[in-house]
């Protein structure tokens, strides 16, 4: 299975819908998505997950990068919506509190329009 991506403007906020398998062989492509959106100042990303059916490692570490390059732009990223096995997987590997994960698109959205505490 292939990985297909989809960039949605809403507000300040980029949301990135990844469907299909997230893995070694399709890694690169969401990377190269990511780096072009930070590229063009797009610091502040949910990926939409629901239609996500596999991730691996690489998948994992393709988000764990976006969240620090995003980071240091001054912008958050979000998980939302993931499907029961790729939750697992971020629960497993520690990741669903770091990559601050929520159960939809919309939740994810409203909490990063929520001014963080310094």
């Amino acid at each position: 299975m292939s990985l297909t991506v989809h960039t949605e403007q809403r507000g300040d906020v980029v949301v990135v819908a990844v469907a299909g398998e997230l893995d070694m062989a399709t890694a690169p492509q969401l990377q190269d998505e990511i780096t072009d959106l930070l590229d063009r100042g797009n610091s502040r990303l949910v990926f939409d997950l629901s239609e996500l059916t596999f991730c691996d490692s690489t998948g994992l570490s393709v988000f764990v990068r976006a969240k620090n390059s995003s980071d240091e732009a001054g912008g958050v990223v979000r998980l939302a919506a993931p499907q029961r096995g790729v939750l697992r997987i971020l629960e497993v590997s520690g990741l669903v509190e770091v990559l601050q994960t929520h159960p939809s698109v919309e939740q994810a959205i409203a909490a990063d329009q929520t001014p963080a505490s310094s």
